[in-house]
């Protein structure tokens, strides 16, 4: 990833008359998934993008240091070998755009990598994940303790109560505070959407965690009822489009929770390249936040090479 961004002054006269049409937006949402996304000749190299841009993620009460491991591995062996020669593109060095995990996994993420010989980025969730409700203290400290672990990437959540009441001054001064504790990493602020009430708190929202540095914008946790949807990805794109307009500054998105076919990834690949164009269709720009997602998009491929679908002993995780 480039160097991180540093945000801008809170104006919040340039938020403050903000109102989504939502009819326009649901109609826009509609055309997307009514739309076959991609051409069955160019399906298998559509794919094989979707991968480099997953966050392989796995954010379990019973994560250990060996699945850890499992699952680096697998970002840097996405695809079997067999199934990347029968398309040419074993040489091409495809893994996944990063690992993510919780903090106190960060250690044996960087591990697992290291002994890998592979410069995969870590992510880490912090601030309180999923609910963002511990003391601000608290949620710094996480994020500083994840960096000093080895995270160069951290996904921070916003504190869901600060959009409700509008209190973005407070929201603003908050994300500037995880700006700053992330020192060198990436800042991608998850700002679970589905939480927010409204797709103009989703704007809003959007808009002051650019103003204060993000470097990405996050839908969702992936824990709430309500995660990745095309509604709120549009309000939000389109929020990336206006900063970009107003500041030259580019920020990322990333869709993540229930996102988990590969038909699904082809969508949200179509959604970047019409919304914001193939400038954006780069990990440093666009990420898709899945744990389960890979194995079918392996399925799918292993189908395309083959003629037939996997078994499933055929296509084990790990």
């Amino acid at each position: 990833m480039s160097a991180h961004q540093r945000g801008m002054e809170l104006d919040l006269s340039w938020i403050s008359k903000i109102q989504v049409n939502q009819p326009a937006v649901l109609r826009r949402a509609e055309q997307i998934q009514a739309r076959r996304p991609v051409k069955k000749e160019w399906q298998a190299a559509w794919l094989l993008k979707a991968v480099t841009f997953i966050d392989l993620t796995t954010l379990s009460g019973d994560d250990t240091s060996s699945n850890i491991q499992r699952l680096c591995y697998k970002a840097k062996y996405p695809i079997r070998e067999d199934l990347l020669k029968a398309l040419n593109m074993h040489d091409k060095g495809i893994t996944t755009a990063a690992i993510c995990v919780y903090p106190a996994r960060v250690c044996d993420a960087v591990k697992a990598l290291k002994a890998a010989g592979c410069d995969i980025p870590v992510a880490s969730v912090a601030t309180g994940f999923p609910a963002g409700q511990t003391h601000l203290k608290t949620r710094l400290e996480e994020i500083r303790l994840a960096v000093e672990d080895g995270a160069s990437e951290i996904d921070v959540v916003i504190n869901r109560t600060l959009v409700l009441t509008g209190q973005w001054e407070a929201l603003y001064d908050e994300i500037r505070q995880f700006r700053k504790a992330c020192g060198e990493a990436h800042l991608k602020t998850i700002l679970a959407t589905g939480e927010l009430g409204s797709l103009t708190n989703v704007y809003k929202a959007s808009m002051i965690a650019m103003m204060a540095g993000s470097d990405f914008i996050k839908t969702s946790t992936g824990k709430e009822t309500v995660n990745a949807t095309f509604p709120v990805a549009i309000v939000m794109l389109r929020a990336i489009r206006d900063f970009f307009w107003k500041t030259g500054n580019k920020i990322g998105f990333k869709p993540a929770g229930g996102i988990r076919s590969a038909k699904d990834s082809l969508a949200w690949l179509s959604l970047i390249k019409e919304e914001l164009g193939d400038e954006w269709l780069k990990p440093e720009l666009f990420r898709i936040g899945a744990s389960t997602l890979l194995a079918d998009i392996e399925r799918q491929i292993y189908h395309h090479v083959t003629g037939r679908y996997a078994a499933y002993h055929d296509l084990p995780m790990s």
